[in-house]
């Protein structure tokens, strides 16, 4: 071998060594960090809990959910929850739901995959934001997503069109970017720099209807939201706080 191939397989081994001592060295001394959402320990786990939406949100009813056993046996054993469905008096209605990781970020799953999966064609995605008063006023930076599907009625098809609003959350920090990459760029800085993994929340409200509806719909979620946030969300959107690239 000669010496110039000497010396690569050495930088690379090296390399190879230092990157799993730096993994190692964090592994080690990394430690989870709070979440910025409201939670209630679960009896018997040191990590798990359960996301405390509110009940009541103006004028609606909610009704609490239980996770669907194929989402708690396909996620990590240490992701929290938290589902409730709100329903307006006129029967307009948006499902909250709340996927908090616990050690592993895998706890979050992209809307671009599940939507397709339960059967929705996504129309369109683009960024909004929410005003929010309380405890401060400040614009909540949110994903939003247009979505359709054929649904059999009575023996005919008929369209359904369907809103999905997602946003991530954790200690101090907001994102509603619909890469990703915000929250996992926050994740490695802070990790990296601080010894601290995030404790990412995946926030969505969902609400389905008629074509030609969407803007109608999107306003309704919109002071559902605000309306709602304040209550279980603990991170606002102070300038400091909010990720950026």
């Amino acid at each position: 071998m000669s010496r110039q191939r000497l010396i690569l397989l050495a930088v690379t081994l090296l390399l190879i060594a230092s990157g799993g001592g730096a993994l190692l060295y964090l592994r080690s001394h990394q430690h989870l960090g709070e979440p910025g959402v409201k939670t209630r320990p679960i009896a018997g786990s040191k990590i798990k809990a359960e996301v405390l939406l509110p009940e009541q949100v103006l004028d609606y009813s909610s009704t609490n959910l239980e996770q669907e056993e194929i989402v708690v046996q396909n996620l990590p054993s240490d992701t929290s929850y938290g589902s409730r469905r709100y329903t307006a008096p006129d029967g307009f209605i948006s499902q909250a739901s709340v996927v908090l990781m616990g050690s592993d970020r895998t706890s979050h799953h992209k809307p671009q995959y599940c939507l397709p999966g339960n059967g929705w064609r996504i129309d369109q995605t683009m960024r909004s934001q929410i005003h929010v008063d309380r405890p401060r006023a400040y614009e909540l930076p949110v994903t939003k997503i247009t979505v359709t599907r054929q649904i059999e009625r009575e023996g005919q098809q008929i369209t359904v069109r369907g809103v999905y609003v997602y946003w991530y959350v954790a200690d101090g920090v907001l994102s509603g970017d619909p890469s990703g990459f915000e929250k996992m760029w926050s994740l490695a800085k802070t990790l990296l720099t601080s010894g601290v993994l995030q404790r990412w929340a995946y926030v969505t409200y969902f609400s389905p209807c008629t074509p030609g509806e969407e803007e109608a719909t999107y306003e309704r979620m919109k002071k559902l939201i605000a309306a709602s946030v304040p209550e279980f969300q603990l991170t606002t959107g102070v300038k400091k706080e909010v990720a950026t690239r």
